[in-house]
């Protein structure tokens, strides 16, 4: 007797294991991976320090014009818009920090768009 020679699979078969395939693709794609998960969280006070002195190194350096070394208040409304844009829009964006005027409830308002509402983004 001769030696037989492996089956081949079917087309059957190879259709179940590419379909079997693109279902597993499919369900890890779809399921939140670990490293996805730890990107949403709140950014820190320290977090936030070490973002603020960058930003003021920045406009010091002139990276963001002179009108935001022209005053105290125009630098910190660029160091605001330096940390977050989307914060500094919803919070400051149609009346921004004018000469002189220190503004609590905005400051804190601003303070929890930074901890809360916008996942910590990697530089």
């Amino acid at each position: 007797m001769s030696p037989r020679p492996p089956p081949r699979p079917s087309r059957r078969s190879r259709r179940r294991f590419s379909t079997a395939c693109c279902l597993l693709l499919l369900a890890l794609a779809l399921v939140p991976s670990a490293a996805a998960k730890s990107s949403h969280r709140p950014i820190s006070d320290n977090e936030i320090r070490q973002k603020k002195e960058a930003c003021y190194t920045d406009i010091e350096n002139g990276l963001w014009g002179w009108a935001c070394r022209s005053s105290p208040t125009e630098k910190e409304n660029c160091v605001l818009r330096c940390l977050s844009p989307e914060c500094y829009d919803l919070i400051y964006g149609g009346d921004p920090l004018e000469e002189g005027e220190l503004d609590y409830v905005r400051g804190q308002e601003y303070k929890y768009c930074m901890h809360n509402c916008l996942p910590l983004e990697k530089a």
